[in-house]
């Protein structure tokens, strides 16, 4: 064919497509198009002759042209959590061919030579996506499960960090941990300094739970660099705004679980600390956007929850007496600041209006995705968006940190479909925000801050769905097995002496406890580096295996904010690099021996 030619065939199978699909595509309603029938039985089998008559090149597109479609669409959960019956491609006969391969990877290639022309520019936005406990199983697995939604077999399936063009491993361990928690590693990668488990926002020199060590050990954040260099700032999170990742952004506490004064021990108050919830509204002034959960912290004791009236558990737990929501409110009364705790009022909110927003839509942590009421309880994807609309409004940019916290709290409880829903939610946050800011000014990396003890095996077929079983049976027990296990954890059990025959319970449910090898009432972290993917201004400084730490250096260089700012200063404004200057000062000087 020629290209001529390639280009109407190609017009004419994408029409067939279309317009076979649209029709499927129905019940869209008027205020965003959130009610999506699930095209039940629709195959596209029939369309194969058609698509074999194609270049791979053209079929390619194609597929890119409807996936993208399909995508638009699949954002409804009643789509995203059917079981598909969707067949888009037969790539599997293209996988026969060499030239399938060849062609992919010298594309592939293509792309990779232009990035030999890095890109220097000054990065005026600042994003940092964290999957709290996602870890490169992890990342891998989700990845094959968001290919199976969409109707894959998922192994080919590209997340939307895999397309970033920079990756490297960072180094995970505390100060005094060879398996990191979430409190330490936050000090680390979010101020730049490697801390104790357990402590957020203080050096290695503070010990956890003890007061008297927290002064003159403080450390600041990337969060507070920018703000002071008249960024935006904002945290969204799926866990308590209060909890170990986002803390670190903000306060200053040798330990990690003093949420408000209720939690934390009177010697702790009488010597002076402060709860994290009290430093959210103390530390940073003005922080303009703050969405997760962890509402009850906020108020005096025994304060009925808006949401929950009467349940004793979700109540205030303040002994203060302090209501730090209203004192924020009457604080933001005329600089446009907006409280809000469900979905409906978060979405009527028109951003061009809001400067400031508090949004605090549960007593602790968000439900996980699966669980959520998508009537009340916005989405990761949807804090972010409306955060991205309210941040990007200042001319000098904005910073904001994202995190996907309950992939750690599914895999702690060993609910690995939990887990790596919450993944792949996080994931279409990460797209949500590349669609709304550029490469050429908005420096946006993800990340992890930990593993777990999380892996699937088992030499399962192509396209094996991701909690199914292996395709054998235990040589030693003669049982079947899922691919998904644990190194340890909850889903250990015993029946009659030896190891549960998976195939008397519900293995594909949400809440199905994968096996663990090792007893324990909650799974483990994993000790492993983790991924860090990287684009945007300066992001091939995020290369080989680093310390955790140096990730808010990097993003911090590369916005020319907080302590490395000489090659900020150039005639063009950009960030040129003849050198990568020292980060860190050097302290001492080693002299010859003869002197």
């Amino acid at each position: 064919m020629t290209h001529e030619e390639d280009t109407i065939e190609q017009r004419n199978v994408l029409g067939l497509l279309l317009g076979k699909i649209s029709p499927y595509y129905n019940n869209i309603n008027n205020n965003g198009g959130t009610k999506i029938l699930y095209p039940v039985g629709l195959s596209l089998r029939s369309f194969i002759p058609p698509l074999r008559r194609l270049s791979f090149p053209v079929l390619e597109t194609v597929h890119d042209r409807l996936y993208d479609l399909h995508c638009r669409f699949s954002r409804s959960p009643q789509f995203l959590h059917s079981p598909t019956s969707v067949v888009f491609f037969p790539l599997a006969e293209q996988e026969k061919e060499p030239k399938f391969w060849n062609t992919w990877a010298q594309r592939t290639l293509k792309n990779a030579l232009t990035l030999e022309t890095l890109n220097r520019n000054t990065a005026k936005n600042l994003i940092l996506f964290l999957g709290d406990g996602m870890g490169v199983p992890t990342v891998t697995a989700a990845r094959i499960l968001k290919g199976q939604l969409n109707g894959q077999s998922g192994e080919e399936t590209q997340l939307e960090m895999d397309k970033f063009p920079f990756v490297s491993l960072a180094k995970t361990y505390n100060t005094n941990a060879q398996v990191p928690d979430s409190a330490g590693t936050a000090t680390a990668y979010l101020c730049g300094v490697k801390a104790n488990e357990g402590t957020v926002g203080v050096s290695a020199a503070a010990v956890r739970s003890q007061c008297n060590t927290t002064e003159g050990n403080e450390v600041t954040s990337i969060l507070k660099w920018a703000k002071e260099a008249g960024k935006s700032v904002g945290i969204v999170t799926t866990t308590r705004v209060n909890h170990a990742t986002p803390s670190a952004s903000y306060a200053h506490s040798v330990d990690r679980d003093w949420y408000s004064d209720n939690e934390m021990p009177a010697d702790a108050l009488k010597d002076g600390c402060k709860d994290i919830a009290r430093q959210l509204f103390e530390n940073i002034p003005n922080i303009d956007v703050v969405m997760g959960g962890g509402r009850k912290y906020m108020f005096p004791k025994n304060t009925s929850d808006v949401e929950y009236p009467g349940v004793a558990k979700h109540s205030g737990t303040r002994k203060d007496g302090r209501n730090l929501v209203q004192e924020w409110i009457d604080k933001m009364r005329n600089k446009r600041g907006h409280y809000v705790w469900n979905k409906k009022q978060l979405l009527s909110l028109n951003p061009t209006s809001v400067d400031y927003l508090l949004g605090l839509f549960e007593p602790a942590d968000l439900p996980y995705n699966l669980e959520r009421n998508t009537e009340t309880d916005p989405s990761l994807t949807e804090m972010v968006e409306v955060a991205i609309k309210i941040l990007r409004k200042n001319p000098k940019g904005f910073y904001l940190l994202v995190e996907g916290g309950r992939i750690d709290h599914g895999h702690h409880e060993g609910k690995a479909k939990q887990a790596l829903h919450e993944t792949v939610e996080m994931d279409r946050a990460i797209g949500q925000a590349s669609l709304m800011t550029s490469i050429h000014d908005t420096m946006t990396i993800v990340t992890a801050d930990h593993s777990h003890v999380f892996n699937f095996g088992g030499y399962t077929v192509r396209g094996n769905t991701i909690f199914g079983l292996a395709p054998m049976m235990s040589d030693v027990d003669q049982k079947p097995f899922t691919s998904i296990i644990y190194g340890n954890g909850p889903g250990y059990k015993l029946v009659n002496g030896g190891r549960e025959n998976v195939s008397t319970v519900d293995y594909q449910d949400s809440n199905y406890q994968a096996q663990a090898a090792v007893p324990l009432s909650m799974e483990t972290h994993g000790g492993e580096d983790v991924a860090v993917f990287a684009k945007g201004p300066l992001a091939h400084l995020l290369h080989g295996v680093h310390e955790q730490n140096y990730i808010p250096h990097v993003m911090a260089y590369a916005a020319c904010i907080g302590q490395n700012r000489e090659h900020c200063f150039t005639s063009s404004g950009s960030a040129v690099l003849p050198h990568l200057p020292l980060l860190f000062p050097i302290t001492e000087v080693v002299k010859p021996l003869n002197q």
